[in-house]
């Protein structure tokens, strides 16, 4: 059992046991793992409930940037569960290329058929992911998909959020705990800007650029040739007032295809795009019957 290195408070603690109870009534697990903070507790606790009936697997496709994939291995090699990699091929599906409002869906079933069949061969083990409570209040069309998949979803289950995720990996002294959030690549792109591997790669190289010339959060947005970067609002300064930096980051955004680059003056904001439709969603959630 991993040991708790700080206490928690009462809520999350329960939570935690919890936690801990539900993965190990599931006796076979199949962790569908993205290396986030969600599904890397997941995948700890099944590894520590389950030992060696526990495993993830990983779904690999351009929308994964590779140095997340690299994390996502390393993180895996830590925890010390048993970590696998599928060739998922969404961006073969129109319904997912395409990039409509439920794009999400598309990838999610795309994974969750090869999830599906690998869990199988495993002695029939359950499919579990990272969704928390809070995704539920989203737009995630994703989340359907899993349903129907037969995907189980525990901290979602519990009612366990984001922030009591970070608290509980926190106290095991995971260090991953205050990663910051990275949807895959495809979430750059507005809906109905088609997206290719090309464009997914280019997307990649931008961010990395950034995450590499120290800025550890960042979200290149893409309409067209055009880059807008999010950064946090800490950090807009720091561009604004270096002429040098700024001559840095239009020389490689330039070199490597775009026409322009700009910086958001709100700052970095997680899920920009689903702004509309997490207000539709929530209409529709509060509307009188």
């Amino acid at each position: 059992m991993f040991r708790q290195l700080e206490p928690l408070p009462e809520v999350e603690q329960q939570q935690l046991n919890a936690l801990r109870s539900c993965l190990k009534s599931l006796n076979q697990v199949c962790v569908a793992y993205s290396g986030g903070v969600d599904s890397t507790l997941i995948a700890t606790i099944a590894r520590e409930q389950l030992e060696s009936h526990a495993f993830a697997v990983t779904g690999v496709s351009p929308a994964l940037a590779p140095y997340l994939l690299e994390e996502a291995r390393k993180q895996a090699d830590w925890i010390g569960i048993r970590h696998q990699e599928c060739i998922t091929k969404e961006l073969q599906d129109p319904a997912y290329s395409s990039n409509p409002v439920n794009r999400c869906f598309a990838c999610k079933k795309e994974l969750h058929s090869h999830l599906k069949d690998i869990a199988k061969a495993a002695k029939g083990s359950q499919v579990v992911d990272g969704v928390n409570h809070d995704d539920l209040n989203e737009h995630r069309p994703g989340i359907a998909a899993a349903i129907q998949a037969g995907v189980r979803s525990p901290l979602a289950e519990l009612k366990i959020g984001k922030s009591a995720v970070r608290q509980i990996s926190k106290s095991l002294g995971l260090p991953w705990w205050d990663k910051p959030s990275q949807p895959c690549l495809s979430s750059r792109f507005p809906y109905g800007e088609s997206i290719t591997n090309k464009r997914l790669i280019q997307v990649s190289k931008a961010e990395e650029w950034l995450i590499e010339n120290g800025f550890k959060e960042v979200r290149v947005r893409i309409q067209g040739l055009s880059a807008r970067i999010e950064l946090p609002e800490n950090q807009i300064k720091e561009i604004i007032s270096n002429e040098l930096r700024r001559r840095q980051i239009v020389t490689h955004f330039l070199d490597i295809g775009f026409t322009s680059v700009s910086l958001d003056l709100e700052g970095l904001v997680s899920g920009k795009l689903n702004r509309r439709e997490n207000v539709k969603q929530s209409q529709r959630k509060n509307k009188p019957k």
